[in-house]
């Protein structure tokens, strides 16, 4: 079973949601792209619409919009995604992974584009009560 944690940005509110996504909602995400438009309902936000922007693999290896596929690859770099040099021009070669979503993708980073009928925190917190039946708060 494919599972992954989908990082949900919000532009409006400049907060992030954490949502665990798993069975049949993350293998939809499967060969998906950076930057390809994803309904919510994938990560449990029916009505919005989400644009992937990046993520990293089991290793913590970030994805990268220009390298195709699902391999890793060395890719000499300056300031960009996956590297934050201390001096000016410097370049490295980096391990960096390619643009389709695999199985071996661990964190799934997404913005919104287009907002739903209810608020995030809403449809999150319906999900949570505690175990004597009371809604957490």
């Amino acid at each position: 079973m494919v599972e992954f944690k989908a990082v949900i940005s919000n532009p409006k509110d400049n907060k992030t949601y954490p949502i665990p996504v798993e069975g049949h909602h993350a293998n939809s995400l499967l060969a998906k792209h950076i930057g390809d438009e994803v309904d919510g309902i994938f990560v449990g936000l029916p009505g919005y619409k989400l644009v992937i922007t990046g993520g990293s693999d089991k290793d913590g290896i970030p994805m990268r919009n220009d390298i195709h596929g699902t391999k890793r690859q060395k890719v000499l770099v300056s300031k960009s995604v996956g590297f934050r040099p201390t001096h000016k021009g410097t370049r490295k070669r980096k391990t960096m992974r390619g643009d389709m979503i695999s199985p071996d993708i661990v964190q799934i980073n997404m913005k919104i584009t287009a907002q739903g009928p209810k608020a995030i925190s809403d449809l999150l917190n319906e999900g949570s009560e505690s175990k004597d039946g009371k809604e957490a708060k």
